[in-house]
């Protein structure tokens, strides 16, 4: 009997050691960071990440919980984070653009007519999953909450929301290459693209088909979209619009709608939505960096947005513009150098960022479907009704497009213009496979 006291209480002992041996851990982890769900965290950074966060949040007008998880917060137009960067203290806000773009696009042709009576009458639409739950007034614009796990877990609480940086070609850049594909190939970046150049470029627009690609891991995101830019590659100005799938942005894989615009190569200025201040936002029916349904797959319907990116004569505001309806918000020409007066080149396409781009084994990252470029049944991604706004009054497709792919057998492209009444551009890839090790 007292053998077997004896016992309990060693094993009692041992208990309490261990409990003593664990807090004195945590109590050294505390001194040194600070748990989080499970995770530690400097004190630094978590210093930053409120510093960062009382920059961006609003006290909102209303608040809608999305099913998707995102939390939206409508907040007072006049009050939205745009006003934080030091250039637009004393901006003014432009409510509607000095010309209606809608009436523009109406005018380009029968073709073009027949396709917006169809698209209208078609179930292609794309909406956002937030609208399920709720709307935001007139008088503000719905804002995607950034969660304080988010910023957390950022490799760079300061860079949280911009595109990596890449100051080196990329090594698929060879010695026959012309000066414009050098200007548009990076390191670590893979592009399939339809471009233009050569003209003064106050708009460009497409409609591009919504898919949602595998990303592989999360410091890698895959884009489709329209842009605009000014510069040469290592410090050129651009804003660009289309849809993402980027979890270091957002903390998920859904696809979202976006917009994005840097000042000088990425390196210290620009960012994705609203992560920093710069764009200003005039609607409150979309929400930048918000997740959008239904989603194409391959052989089923296909489902698009509509995105347009046009200077605004009078303001030189670059708006952006979503379905033919929605004029969302603009960049002010007080951010930029180079784009204050125009563009110099346009793209059409998607994107992939991966420190594995160009390197064995290769990123399994998706680019468009996941498909190579298929122009016969129509399973990669597409961009269609491409067009672009010179000094002329009207849209028009480029009177020159060049294609370029960074990696021909991980993701390609195939520009369709003969037998059809109005060219197609179709490009993706599934990145890591037997011909891209």
């Amino acid at each position: 009997m007292g053998k077997g006291l004896c016992c309990g209480e060693v094993i009692r002992l041992r208990g309490m050691k261990m409990m003593v041996i664990m807090l004195g851990v945590t109590v050294t982890l505390i001194r040194f960071g600070v748990l989080v769900e499970g995770d530690l965290f400097s004190k630094q950074k978590i210093l930053e990440v409120e510093r960062k966060l009382t920059q961006l949040r609003r006290p909102a007008v209303k608040t809608i919980q999305s099913e998707d998880g995102d939390i939206i917060d409508c907040i007072d137009i006049y009050k939205q984070p745009a006003f934080g960067h030091p250039a637009l203290r004393n901006h003014t806000i432009q409510m509607a653009p000095t010309y209606d773009a809608t009436k523009e696009t109406k005018t380009m042709g029968k073709m073009d007519r027949w396709k917006k009576r169809n698209e209208e009458q078609s179930p292609t639409t794309v909406k956002q999953t937030w609208h399920k739950s709720g709307n935001c007034p007139q008088g503000t614009i719905p804002v995607r909450r950034i969660r304080k796990k988010e910023l957390l877990r950022a490799s760079s609480v300061k860079d949280h929301g911009r595109k990596k940086h890449s100051s080196t070609l990329s090594r698929h850049v060879s010695e026959f290459s012309d000066n414009k594909t050098v200007n548009l190939q990076r390191a670590n970046h893979s592009k399939a693209i339809l471009f233009t150049d050569g003209y003064r470029y106050n708009g460009a627009k497409g409609d591009i088909k919504v898919y949602n690609p595998a990303v592989e891991l999360d410091d890698e995101y895959s884009t489709s979209q329209v842009c605009l830019i000014n510069g040469a590659y290592y410090d050129f100005e651009s804003v660009e619009s289309g849809w993402a799938v980027n979890p270091s942005v957002y903390g998920d894989r859904q696809t979202r709608f976006f917009v994005y615009w840097t000042v000088d190569g990425s390196k210290k200025t620009g960012c994705f939505d609203l992560t920093c201040p710069g764009f200003v936002q005039t609607s409150h029916e979309i929400a930048l960096g918000a997740a959008i349904y239904p989603i194409s797959v391959p052989n089923g319907l296909p489902y698009q947005i509509i995105v347009y990116i046009y200077k605004d004569p009078v303001t030189s505001n670059w708006w952006v513009q979503y379905g033919e309806r929605i004029n969302v918000g603009y960049w002010p020409p007080e951010l930029f150098v180079a784009l204050s007066y125009h563009a110099t080149s346009a793209e059409w396409g998607g994107e992939v960022y991966s420190s594995r781009v160009g390197t064995t084994p290769h990123t399994k990252t998706d680019m468009g479907s996941g498909h190579f470029a298929d122009s016969v049944w129509g399973t990669s991604g597409a961009i269609r009704r491409i067009r672009i706004h010179e000094n002329s009054p009207g849209l028009k497709f480029p009177d020159i497009v060049t294609t370029l792919m960074d990696e021909f057998n991980c993701y390609n492209v195939r520009y369709l213009s003969d037998y059809v009444e109005d060219p197609e551009f179709y490009y993706g890839g599934p990145g890591r496979n037997y011909m891209c090790p």
